[in-house]
Protein backbone atom coordinates (compact mmCIF):
# COMPACT_ATOMS: atom_id res chain seq x y z
CA UNK A 1 0.00 0.00 0.00
CA UNK A 2 3.03 2.67 0.74
CA UNK A 3 4.03 1.72 -2.27
CA UNK A 4 1.48 1.93 -4.74
CA UNK A 5 0.90 5.51 -2.65
CA UNK A 6 4.39 6.65 -3.54
CA UNK A 7 3.94 5.52 -6.64
CA UNK A 8 1.41 7.97 -7.06
CA UNK A 9 2.96 10.91 -5.76
CA UNK A 10 6.07 10.37 -7.63
CA UNK A 11 3.71 10.62 -10.61
CA UNK A 12 1.93 13.14 -9.80
CA UNK A 13 5.07 15.15 -9.30
CA UNK A 14 6.75 14.17 -12.25
CA UNK A 15 3.50 15.14 -14.37
CA UNK A 16 4.10 18.64 -12.39
CA UNK A 17 7.75 19.45 -13.31
CA UNK A 18 7.23 18.12 -16.81
CA UNK A 19 4.70 20.43 -17.79
CA UNK A 20 6.62 23.13 -15.91
CA UNK A 21 9.80 22.78 -18.09
CA UNK A 22 8.07 22.18 -21.08
CA UNK A 23 5.90 25.86 -20.30
CA UNK A 24 9.27 27.38 -19.55
CA UNK A 25 11.56 25.78 -22.36
CA UNK A 26 9.04 25.60 -24.96
CA UNK A 27 5.75 27.45 -24.58
CA UNK A 28 6.58 30.46 -23.88
CA UNK A 29 8.26 31.68 -26.44
CA UNK A 30 7.27 33.77 -29.53
CA UNK A 31 6.73 31.26 -32.01
CA UNK A 32 4.06 29.83 -29.40
CA UNK A 33 2.45 32.43 -28.55
CA UNK A 34 2.01 33.85 -31.65
CA UNK A 35 0.69 30.31 -33.20
CA UNK A 36 -1.54 30.08 -29.90
CA UNK A 37 -3.30 33.46 -30.12
CA UNK A 38 -2.18 35.77 -33.06
CA UNK A 39 -3.28 32.89 -35.79
CA UNK A 40 -6.64 32.39 -34.57
CA UNK A 41 -6.95 36.51 -34.03
CA UNK A 42 -5.64 37.12 -38.27
CA UNK A 43 -7.90 34.30 -38.88
CA UNK A 44 -11.00 35.42 -37.84
CA UNK A 45 -10.56 38.87 -38.81
CA UNK A 46 -9.91 37.91 -42.45
CA UNK A 47 -13.48 36.30 -42.32
CA UNK A 48 -15.04 39.78 -40.57
CA UNK A 49 -13.24 42.22 -43.04
CA UNK A 50 -14.43 39.85 -46.05
CA UNK A 51 -17.93 39.71 -44.68
CA UNK A 52 -18.70 42.29 -42.34
CA UNK A 53 -21.10 41.38 -39.52
CA UNK A 54 -21.98 41.09 -35.54
CA UNK A 55 -18.54 40.39 -34.43
CA UNK A 56 -20.34 39.24 -31.49
CA UNK A 57 -21.05 35.93 -33.48
CA UNK A 58 -17.32 35.15 -34.01
CA UNK A 59 -15.99 35.28 -30.46
CA UNK A 60 -17.32 31.75 -29.78
CA UNK A 61 -15.35 30.60 -32.78
CA UNK A 62 -12.14 32.63 -31.64
CA UNK A 63 -12.74 31.05 -28.78
CA UNK A 64 -12.55 27.73 -29.77
CA UNK A 65 -9.46 28.32 -32.09
CA UNK A 66 -7.49 29.81 -29.39
CA UNK A 67 -8.06 26.64 -27.77
CA UNK A 68 -7.44 24.66 -30.93
CA UNK A 69 -4.12 26.00 -31.47
CA UNK A 70 -2.60 27.10 -28.24
CA UNK A 71 -2.83 23.28 -26.94
CA UNK A 72 -1.33 22.07 -30.19
CA UNK A 73 1.12 25.16 -30.39
CA UNK A 74 4.22 23.15 -29.59
CA UNK A 75 3.34 19.75 -29.52
CA UNK A 76 5.57 18.56 -32.28
CA UNK A 77 8.67 20.04 -30.69
CA UNK A 78 7.84 19.07 -27.46
CA UNK A 79 7.44 15.15 -28.18
CA UNK A 80 9.01 14.94 -31.33
CA UNK A 81 12.25 17.09 -30.92
CA UNK A 82 12.79 15.27 -27.87
CA UNK A 83 12.24 12.12 -29.16
CA UNK A 84 14.90 12.89 -31.50
CA UNK A 85 17.22 14.47 -29.30
CA UNK A 86 16.83 11.42 -26.41
CA UNK A 87 15.88 13.84 -23.49
CA UNK A 88 12.25 12.29 -23.47
CA UNK A 89 14.04 8.89 -22.84
CA UNK A 90 15.62 10.07 -20.27
CA UNK A 91 12.67 10.59 -18.51
CA UNK A 92 12.22 7.14 -18.20
CA UNK A 93 14.95 6.90 -15.77
CA UNK A 94 12.86 9.26 -12.99
CA UNK A 95 10.47 6.25 -11.00
CA UNK A 96 7.52 7.20 -13.27
CA UNK A 97 4.89 6.07 -15.46
CA UNK A 98 4.98 6.08 -19.14
CA UNK A 99 1.25 7.51 -18.79
CA UNK A 100 2.44 10.12 -16.35
CA UNK A 101 5.52 11.61 -19.07
CA UNK A 102 2.57 11.59 -21.47
CA UNK A 103 0.29 13.20 -19.41
CA UNK A 104 2.85 16.14 -18.38
CA UNK A 105 3.53 16.72 -22.06
CA UNK A 106 -0.49 16.87 -22.10
CA UNK A 107 -0.40 19.22 -19.09
CA UNK A 108 2.48 21.53 -20.76
CA UNK A 109 -0.46 22.40 -23.43
CA UNK A 110 -3.27 22.54 -21.46
CA UNK A 111 -1.52 25.14 -18.88
CA UNK A 112 -0.42 27.01 -22.03
CA UNK A 113 -3.58 26.99 -23.95
CA UNK A 114 -5.71 28.06 -20.80
CA UNK A 115 -3.35 31.13 -20.54
CA UNK A 116 -4.07 32.10 -23.85
CA UNK A 117 -7.32 31.55 -24.20
CA UNK A 118 -8.10 33.72 -20.74
CA UNK A 119 -6.60 36.53 -22.69
CA UNK A 120 -8.20 35.79 -26.05
CA UNK A 121 -12.02 35.84 -24.02
CA UNK A 122 -11.39 37.93 -21.80
CA UNK A 123 -10.29 40.82 -24.38
CA UNK A 124 -13.70 39.64 -26.28
CA UNK A 125 -15.87 39.98 -23.36
CA UNK A 126 -14.74 43.44 -22.44
CA UNK A 127 -14.00 45.16 -25.77
CA UNK A 128 -17.40 43.75 -27.13
CA UNK A 129 -19.12 44.28 -23.57
CA UNK A 130 -20.58 40.62 -23.27
CA UNK A 131 -21.38 38.53 -19.78
CA UNK A 132 -21.07 35.04 -20.46
CA UNK A 133 -21.62 32.46 -18.27
CA UNK A 134 -18.51 31.85 -16.61
CA UNK A 135 -19.17 28.81 -15.23
CA UNK A 136 -20.65 27.22 -18.40
CA UNK A 137 -17.15 28.51 -20.17
CA UNK A 138 -15.05 27.04 -17.75
CA UNK A 139 -17.65 23.70 -18.58
CA UNK A 140 -16.19 23.97 -22.17
CA UNK A 141 -12.62 25.06 -22.41
CA UNK A 142 -11.43 22.74 -19.55
CA UNK A 143 -12.11 19.63 -21.07
CA UNK A 144 -11.22 20.93 -24.48
CA UNK A 145 -8.09 21.56 -23.66
CA UNK A 146 -7.18 18.37 -22.53
CA UNK A 147 -8.56 17.33 -26.04
CA UNK A 148 -6.95 19.21 -28.65
CA UNK A 149 -3.59 18.69 -26.00
CA UNK A 150 -4.03 14.98 -26.02
CA UNK A 151 -5.02 15.22 -29.64
CA UNK A 152 -2.23 16.46 -30.61
CA UNK A 153 0.27 14.53 -28.76
CA UNK A 154 -1.68 10.77 -30.15
CA UNK A 155 -0.50 12.52 -33.69
CA UNK A 156 2.86 13.58 -33.19
CA UNK A 157 3.51 9.83 -31.19
CA UNK A 158 2.62 8.61 -34.49
CA UNK A 159 5.51 9.50 -36.37
CA UNK A 160 9.49 10.76 -35.70
CA UNK A 161 10.39 13.59 -37.16
CA UNK A 162 9.51 17.47 -36.55
CA UNK A 163 8.17 18.09 -39.79
CA UNK A 164 6.32 15.04 -40.20
CA UNK A 165 4.68 16.14 -37.04
CA UNK A 166 4.15 19.56 -38.15
CA UNK A 167 2.29 18.37 -41.00
CA UNK A 168 -0.04 15.57 -39.55
CA UNK A 169 -1.03 18.42 -37.17
CA UNK A 170 -2.38 20.58 -39.79
CA UNK A 171 -4.80 18.23 -41.20
CA UNK A 172 -7.18 17.67 -38.58
CA UNK A 173 -6.75 21.44 -37.15
CA UNK A 174 -7.55 22.91 -40.94
CA UNK A 175 -10.58 20.11 -41.01
CA UNK A 176 -12.33 21.25 -37.89
CA UNK A 177 -11.90 25.09 -38.64
CA UNK A 178 -14.11 24.46 -42.31
CA UNK A 179 -16.41 21.83 -40.85
CA UNK A 180 -16.72 22.72 -37.01
CA UNK A 181 -19.05 25.74 -37.09
CA UNK A 182 -15.85 28.24 -36.62
CA UNK A 183 -17.25 30.49 -38.63
CA UNK A 184 -20.49 28.69 -40.60
CA UNK A 185 -23.21 27.40 -38.35
CA UNK A 186 -23.27 23.54 -38.83
CA UNK A 187 -27.29 23.75 -38.84
CA UNK A 188 -26.62 25.22 -42.46
CA UNK A 189 -24.20 22.67 -43.75
CA UNK A 190 -25.69 19.85 -45.92
CA UNK A 191 -26.81 17.23 -44.06
CA UNK A 192 -23.74 14.41 -44.79
CA UNK A 193 -21.19 17.20 -43.71
CA UNK A 194 -23.15 17.93 -40.55
CA UNK A 195 -22.65 14.05 -39.35
CA UNK A 196 -19.25 14.64 -40.31
CA UNK A 197 -18.84 17.55 -38.30
CA UNK A 198 -20.40 16.28 -34.77
CA UNK A 199 -17.89 13.78 -35.20
CA UNK A 200 -15.32 16.36 -34.67
CA UNK A 201 -14.80 17.31 -31.21
CA UNK A 202 -14.55 21.49 -31.88
CA UNK A 203 -17.78 21.33 -32.85
CA UNK A 204 -18.94 20.34 -29.66
CA UNK A 205 -16.18 23.07 -28.31
CA UNK A 206 -18.17 25.88 -30.54
CA UNK A 207 -21.43 24.97 -29.75
CA UNK A 208 -20.57 24.52 -26.32
CA UNK A 209 -19.24 28.08 -25.86
CA UNK A 210 -22.28 29.63 -28.14
CA UNK A 211 -24.33 27.91 -25.48
CA UNK A 212 -21.93 29.97 -22.76
CA UNK A 213 -22.19 33.29 -24.79
CA UNK A 214 -25.84 33.26 -25.23
CA UNK A 215 -26.79 32.13 -21.74
CA UNK A 216 -28.08 28.27 -23.28
CA UNK A 217 -29.89 25.87 -21.30
CA UNK A 218 -27.85 24.42 -18.79
CA UNK A 219 -27.97 19.97 -19.49
CA UNK A 220 -27.59 21.21 -22.98
CA UNK A 221 -23.58 22.35 -21.70
CA UNK A 222 -23.10 19.25 -19.20
CA UNK A 223 -23.80 16.86 -22.64
CA UNK A 224 -21.13 18.90 -24.28
CA UNK A 225 -18.69 18.80 -21.31
CA UNK A 226 -19.06 14.97 -21.15
CA UNK A 227 -18.73 14.59 -24.87
CA UNK A 228 -15.24 16.21 -24.90
CA UNK A 229 -14.16 14.26 -21.82
CA UNK A 230 -15.06 11.39 -24.08
CA UNK A 231 -12.81 12.53 -26.73
CA UNK A 232 -9.90 12.79 -24.21
CA UNK A 233 -10.34 9.38 -22.96
CA UNK A 234 -9.98 8.16 -27.12
CA UNK A 235 -7.39 9.94 -27.72
CA UNK A 236 -4.99 9.54 -24.29
CA UNK A 237 -5.50 5.87 -23.98
CA UNK A 238 -3.90 4.77 -27.78
CA UNK A 239 -1.12 7.60 -27.69
CA UNK A 240 -0.09 6.12 -24.32
CA UNK A 241 0.26 2.69 -26.15
CA UNK A 242 1.61 4.50 -28.80
CA UNK A 243 4.56 5.90 -26.65
CA UNK A 244 4.82 2.78 -24.70
CA UNK A 245 5.70 0.83 -27.72
CA UNK A 246 8.94 2.95 -28.58
CA UNK A 247 10.64 2.08 -25.89
CA UNK A 248 9.62 -1.34 -25.96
Amino acid sequence: MKKENKMWRDNIRGIFYIALKDIKTYYLKPPAISWGIVFPITWILAFYLRNPGDFKELVPGLTAMTVLFSTTAAEAVVINFELRLGSLERLFLAPISTSAVLLGKVLGGVIFGFLMTTVATTGSVIVLGLQPNVLYLILIIVPSLFVFSSLGALLCVMVKEVFEAQTLLNLPRFLMIFLSGVVYPVSKMPVALQYVAYALPLSHTVEGLRLSFSAGPGKTIYLYTLILSGFFILFIFPAVKLLNKKFE
